[in-house]
């Protein structure tokens, strides 16, 4: 198991990479994802990318040193005519606190936007800002994903201690949507007895009203061998002594052990009571529970040779599809 708790920084270390862009298959969709750094500082108790194959997750960061380099070479000779817009990460934070230090994220969004691909961001981060400008000179073509669990700092600080203060989030939120950069918030994922109160699902739709965004999105937690013990720890120490055999028997109706790499969802009738009651909480404000199909669909025709990506967006997946 991966404990996630630690006061201690990770270690750091560069490596080279390969290949940075990737296919990935998800309920039967396809798209495309780079990930510049394996690992992750935000230390969440219940992140999905914490597999046997990265058991340093949380305290050692591989920066993929050759990450722009490499994800240019790949689109220079991309053989497909179509491109997918591309997912920025999928199995780490693209503005953990590694990207301060080397800036990798920087300069393959950099790279993106030269060969007029499409991108997805998504990020807990507030040091984002630092790129407010990159991105909004093409807010036409991208889309910045938060995810956000709670408003309540002592849980935060429990849940996801390498993650900035809700408050600070926000506050960068808020200049993305006032610079016009399109915006979203996955309120992702919601936390059976520890962040499914009307109180705090309340107050961070407030907050997402209050920061501009149109467009919200949740889910609920999905359990995993690993993910479940950890969530064993975290609920023991928010004192919530019943929620062990209530996740067993009464939401997620499992008996341990449970198989590795197998994935559990909560029961039907939790589920779609808790997200009908945040759809409704969403509309109300005015803003839409979902996400856009992306960008407008373009056929960008400049040649490769003057370094300019000749992709047509074809039958591109949605976004609704990386949730």
């Amino acid at each position: 198991m991966n404990m996630w708790y630690s006061k201690n920084n990770p270690d750091f270390e560069m490596k080279n990479s390969k290949t940075i862009i990737h296919s990935f298959t998800f309920r039967g969709h396809q798209g495309l994802t780079i990930n510049p750094y394996q690992g992750c500082q935000h230390r969440c108790g219940y992140c999905y990318a914490t597999y046997e194959w990265s058991p340093e997750f949380y305290d050692k960061i591989y920066a993929k040193s050759n990450a722009a380099e490499i994800l240019e070479n790949q689109l220079v000779s991309w053989k497909s005519k179509t491109m997918e817009p591309v997912m920025i990460s999928s199995a780490t934070d693209p503005y953990q606190p590694a990207e301060m230090r080397y800036g990798l994220t920087r300069k393959c969004v950099e790279v993106l936007q030269k060969y007029a691909v499409p991108y997805y961001v998504f990020t807990k981060s507030a040091s984002i800002s630092r790129d407010l400008e990159l991105h909004k000179r093409y807010k036409d073509n991208c889309f910045v994903v938060w995810s956000i669990t709670t408003c309540n700092e002592k849980i935060r600080r429990l849940i996801e201690p390498g993650t900035p203060s809700t408050y600070s989030l926000f506050a960068t939120i808020s200049k993305f949507v006032d610079a016009g950069v399109q915006c979203g918030i996955n309120i992702d994922p919601i936390l059976p007895l520890i962040t499914d109160s009307e109180e705090e699902i309340d107050l961070i739709i407030h907050s997402c009203n209050r920061s501009g965004v149109k467009y919200v999105f949740g889910a609920l937690l999905r359990l995993r061998a690993d993910i479940w013990e950890r969530m064993r720890i975290i609920l023991k120490l928010l004192g919530l002594n019943n929620g062990i055999e209530d996740y067993k028997k009464k939401i997620y109706e499992f008996t341990e052990p449970l198989k590795p790499r197998h994935n559990i969802v909560a029961n039907e009738n939790y589920s779609r009571k808790l997200l009908q009651n945040l759809e409704e909480k969403v509309l109300e404000k005015g803003m839409f529970f979902d996400f856009p199909d992306f960008i407008e669909n373009k056929r960008i025709t400049a040649s490769k040779k003057d370094h300019t990506a000749s992709y047509m967006n074809q039958q591109q997946p949605t976004l609704m599809n990386y949730m």
